[in-house]
């Protein structure tokens, strides 16, 4: 894949060395989650909770990275990306460090807060970076690129985490993340000490004055009635529902569908083989015809995933659900991205996309909660029943108000040919 021409006329890569060692350190700390991640509900089953209780403690670790993701993206406009990322990931090392130790559920929810930290800094800070390092004209491809490459994560963090669970215990596979994670940590520190992105702007002070300017504008552009509105509409509707089931899909394998350790992480690889297909395919149709284009077809395909998930009876129509749930991840990612990068002041990303990942979560964090009590008190399939008639509902809004006419004031990058690592 490249980009424009270079003042030699050969073309330039859409990624910069800087961006692929940044990408190296995403992948090796996000291994490391995904190990744990797909199958924490099932541990935390192990350690005495209930259904209900697994709802409750994804439903409070989400007021915990609710608040910290926005302070985390004013972080990351205030002080950098690079370093911002580095400071996260120090309380990541910790966080994993008491999931490993972490006794009983209780425990662990408190260790599971702990983890937020990292995912506070860390994610509003990826698609900023990202923005700030690649230029307008060809974003969408930089955004499908760095998906593509990221789904190997999903390739092999799930089922490793599945493997070295079923064989060897939950806190081996726990110990084999937290080493992941540390030496994803070292990199990061590494970079931020060494290298600064030429798209990098000037440090702002940590004050409650840069803090207040910033809220301000996100506030304006939220209430403003156009594009941004209909994104955090359509986000936090979104991310009720599909939060409803998402913490459950585990137990729902694992106890409706027979399915073993092992098979529920090798899901995941199948998830991320069909999202390495599509963000590419995602980025072009968001360059050439607009965002809303890939974002539609995305949630299409992603009805589709729920419409077989809810009559699987046999592993490989679960294998489908899963490749249909990876094709539609696949082309709303980069096409989501792409369009805050451009109605989102630039100054203003980190902070932007930490209230954007909290997909209004004030709404959705009852969401596992509801779900778990939807699961026992009426049907199993009742959670996924509703987030998949939502996820049909919600084409409609994002064809007609996903519209691009105006540039983004003020939204000009520099060009990825233009950033250099500065080690």
């Amino acid at each position: 894949m490249m980009s424009s021409d270079d003042q030699t006329g050969r073309r330039a890569p859409l990624l910069t060395p800087l961006i692929l060692w940044f990408l190296l350190a995403m992948i090796l700390a996000n291994i490391a989650g995904s190990m744990t991640q797909v199958l924490m509900p099932i541990y935390l089953t192990e350690l005495g909770a209930s259904i209900e209780q697994v709802g409750l403690v994804f439903t409070l670790t989400s007021v915990v990275i609710l608040a910290l993701q926005i302070f985390g993206g004013w972080v990351s406009d205030s002080i950098g990306r690079l370093r911002a990322i580095a400071i996260g990931s120090l309380g990541g090392v910790l966080g994993f460090v008491a999931m490993l130790v972490a006794p009983s559920w209780p425990w662990m929810l408190l260790a599971l807060s702990i983890n937020q930290v990292p995912y506070a800094l860390v994610g509003p800070s990826f698609g900023a970076f990202i923005a700030e390092n690649s230029a307008e004209a060809n974003r969408g491809r930089v955004y499908g690129l760095t998906d593509m490459l990221y789904q190997v994560v999903g390739i092999i963090g799930p089922p490793l985490g599945g493997w070295v669970a079923g064989t060897y215990g939950f806190r081996t596979m726990l110990l084999v993340a937290t080493a992941f994670y540390t030496a994803a940590a070292v990199l990061r520190i590494w970079m931020a000490r060494t290298m600064r992105p030429t798209g990098e702007r000037a440090n702002r002070p940590l004050t409650w004055t840069t803090f207040r300017e910033s809220a301000a504008l996100i506030g304006s552009l939220l209430f403003g009635g156009g594009i941004v509105t209909w994104i955090f509409v359509t986000d936090g509707v979104r991310d009720v529902a599909f939060r409803l089931s998402g913490e459950l899909q585990p137990l729902y394998l694992e106890q409706i569908g027979g399915l073993t350790l092992t098979q529920i992480g090798l899901l995941s690889s199948f998830f991320s083989a069909a999202m390495m297909v599509t963000p590419l395919l995602s980025g072009r149709l968001a360059d050439r015809y607009g965002e809303r284009v890939p974002i539609s077809g995305g949630f299409l395909v992603i009805f589709m995933a729920l419409v077989v998930f809810l009559v699987a009876e046999d592993y490989p129509a679960f294998i489908l659900t899963w490749v249909l749930f990876g094709a539609g991840v696949g082309l709303l990612s980069p096409a989501y991205q792409s369009l805050i990068s451009k109605v989102v002041p630039a100054h203003s990303l980190g902070l932007f996309n930490g209230l954007f990942q909290s997909s209004l979560g004030f709404l959705s964090l009852p969401a596992p909660w509801l779900g778990a009590l939807l699961w026992e008190r009426y049907n199993p399939r009742l959670p996924f029943l509703i987030t998949a008639i939502v996820a049909l509902v919600t084409v409609v809004p994002t064809w007609f108000k996903f519209r691009l006419s105006d540039p983004k004031p003020g939204s000009a990058t520099p060009s990825p040919e233009s950033s250099e690592d500065a080690a």
